[in-house]
Parts: C-alpha cells; structure tokens; sequence
C-alpha cells in the first residue's frame, strides 16, 4: 500500500497531524528523556491542560508511537514511555524544534518587518 500525505483520504494525515501539533511534538519530545507519569509530563509541558494531554496520548497510544504501561498498585501507577517508532520520529521533530529554537531571531525580525507594512 502507497501513502501520500497531500492526498485528502490518506490514513497518514490524522498521524501527522497528532505528530506535528503543539501538543504532540512537545508531548514527544519530552518522552525522549525517558518514561514520565502523566502529571510530570503535565508539569514538563508547560500549558498544556489536563484534558489535551490525555487526548493527545491516547492519540499517540493509538497511533503506535506512545507506550502506555499501567501498574496494578494502590495508587495505580501508569508510566508513558516511547516506543521504537515514537523515539525516531521524536528524534526528527526536536531536530525541527532545536532549529526553530536556533533561528528564532529570524522569525522575531520577519515577523517585525511584516507587521511593520
């Protein structure tokens, strides 16, 4: 089976979308540290609500890219980890947030120079 993003019906883009949105690359990235328990990852994620993040892990859940291991014990313990398809494709977007980071001067002045018109 062929994938192409740019095609309307494609199953691909849903993904992209959990991948690339404000919540699911921050959410990843995060993870690439290593396994967090929801509430550390709230606190890692700053702004993000309560109700995003548990939509925007079950999203990656499901998508195959987030590992969610529950512990059977009093207080039920639940770790969220990445798995070997999440850690890749996280390597790639905070290779693209490390830049965005890096350039963002250029952006500030671009932005300064079209408000400016």
């Amino acid at each position: 089976m062929e994938f192409n993003v740019f095609a309307k019906a494609c199953p691909s883009r849903p993904t992209l979308e959990h991948v690339t949105g404000r919540w699911g690359s921050l959410t990843m990235s995060a993870l690439l540290d290593g396994p967090l328990r929801f509430n550390e990852l709230r606190r890692r994620v700053d702004g993000v609500s309560e109700k995003m993040l548990s939509q925007t892990l079950h999203a990656l859940e499901r998508d195959g890219l987030v590992h969610r291991d529950a512990q059977p014990t009093n207080p039920p313990r639940v770790d969220y980890s990445l798995t070997p398809l999440g850690r890749e494709t996280a390597e790639r977007v905070l290779a693209l947030i490390l830049l965005l980071e890096e350039r963002m001067p250029e952006v500030l002045e671009a932005q300064r120079a079209y408000d400016a018109r």
